[in-house]
């Protein structure tokens, strides 16, 4: 029996149209007959009212040099090209379509049966492995955010409001070439950096009860580059020196990384990376006698979801949160409930590592306020803790079969860190007139 494929694109071009074409234009569809191994990229005709507005398209002959296709047609072919493909297997064919991605005027006349209900799956599974191409792009993603953040830290020296920071963070990144962020950066300051997915990115710099700078700066954010994203999370100090709490949770929250992505490698049970994790910040809280207790007694009462609710991270390509994690959000079990990704890794696939650690009252104080949990937990010394808000470290991970390639240039030692933040004092000397 014979299969062909047909997909078609929406002004932000749909994710398995650009994966079999790398084609960004608009309004454009795909045919790949399989039997032949043929694909064809259908293009729109050149209106010339939309001419007058947005200039030449591209041509057939040039989108055929341009795009690894075998031929290029108008989209006023489409029906006439799947019409001579069912003819010439006489009915005997299997159309697949995605649902909800063919427009209405093409038709599948000809075709013994049409199946709309597995090509997405079978791409989303293709798409977990990347191939050369691929993590190149990711790589160009990643360095162009690693400027970002940097020019990230360093507006914080001037900068009086979170929104500030993060136009010199997307600026950065149009400027270096990825116009598109890969999602709205998050820019939290201080407590803010407590709420795990904080969006409003207008809160002040100043604390108004003290008219101090506040602790930290919490920025997630990530440029797109050619529809591949990156993901990276950095904590920052204002004034240039974390102060002994957070620069205690950093150190946590640091090893907790290093040591996770020290683990992975082809077939790794993604489960037993982010339990360590919880293990690594187990120790680190009993250190800093936030949380009291034996360590195993900790882990299995689950104890650190308090301080560390979250997933240690997710799959990352054309998406942010990429295909293919098979999460489990009706998991019982506090620990793992929110793993976007579960099972073994494979070689191929790019991973984000973000573990954190955060002081959110929201989640804390009902383990507080637990007479049967509030044992494992020091109030007192938690005190000292509340202003950190949160800290997370992200970095972008290419899964070998030997180990990893880390993705992910922008700074995160403490060293860095402070150095780039640090007010570089300006002398101003004046002499009499």
């Amino acid at each position: 029996m014979h299969r062909t494929l047909i997909i078609e694109p929406n002004p932000r071009q749909r994710r398995p149209f650009f994966y079999l074409s790398g084609c960004l234009l608009p309004d454009s569809s795909l045919i790949y007959d399989i039997n032949a191994e043929k694909l064809v990229l259908f293009i729109p005709p050149i209106d010339p009212e939309d001419v007058i507005w947005s200039g030449l398209p591209l041509s057939p002959g040039e989108a055929l040099k341009h795009y690894d296709v075998d031929n290029v047609l108008p989209t006023t072919q489409v029906n006439d090209t799947l019409a001579s493909i069912a003819s010439f297997y006489r009915g005997n064919s299997t159309a697949f379509a995605i649902a909800g991605q063919v427009s209405s005027e093409i038709k599948f006349q000809g075709f013994s049966a049409t199946n709309d209900s597995v090509l997405r799956d079978a791409i989303e599974k293709t798409r977990v492995v990347k191939d050369i191409y691929e993590i190149a792009l990711l790589k160009k993603a990643n360095d162009i955010s690693a400027k970002a953040h940097i020019a990230a830290i360093k507006a914080s020296k001037t900068a009086d409001n979170e929104r500030q920071i993060e136009g010199a963070f997307i600026a950065t990144c149009i400027a270096n070439g990825a116009r598109e962020q890969a999602y709205h950066p998050i820019v939290a300051c201080g407590e803010n950096g407590a709420t795990l997915h904080y969006g409003k990115n207008d809160g002040s710099l100043n604390d108004p009860s003290t008219n101090q700078r506040k602790r930290n700066v919490l920025i997630d954010a990530g440029g797109e580059y050619r529809t591949y994203c990156s993901d990276i999370t950095r904590v920052f100090p204002l004034g240039g020196k974390f102060s002994t709490e957070a620069r205690q949770i950093y150190e946590i929250v640091l090893r907790m990384q290093i040591e996770c992505i020290a683990m992975l490698k082809e077939g790794v049970q993604w489960e037993e990376v982010h339990a360590h994790a919880h293990r690594v910040a187990i120790n680190g809280l009993l250190d800093l006698g936030i949380l009291r207790g034996s360590k195993d007694e900790l882990f299995d009462r689950r104890i650190s979801v308090a301080f560390f609710p979250h997933g240690l991270g997710h799959y990352l390509g054309m998406d942010t949160h990429d295909t293919g994690g098979n999460p489990n959000y009706d998991d019982k079990d506090s620990m793992f409930r929110y793993l976007r990704v579960r099972g073994r890794l494979p070689a191929g696939s790019v991973i984000t590592v973000e573990p954190g650690i955060y002081f959110c009252r929201f989640i804390i104080e009902p383990f507080v306020s637990s007479p049967e949990l509030n044992q494992y937990i020091d109030s007192d010394v938690l005190e000292r803790y509340w202003s950190v808000g949160g800290v997370r470290i992200e970095d972008n991970i290419h899964v070998t079969e030997d180990g990893y390639e880390n993705l992910t240039t922008a700074p995160k030692s403490i060293e860095e860190i402070e150095a780039l933040a640090f007010p570089r004092c300006t002398h101003v000397f004046m002499w009499p007139m």
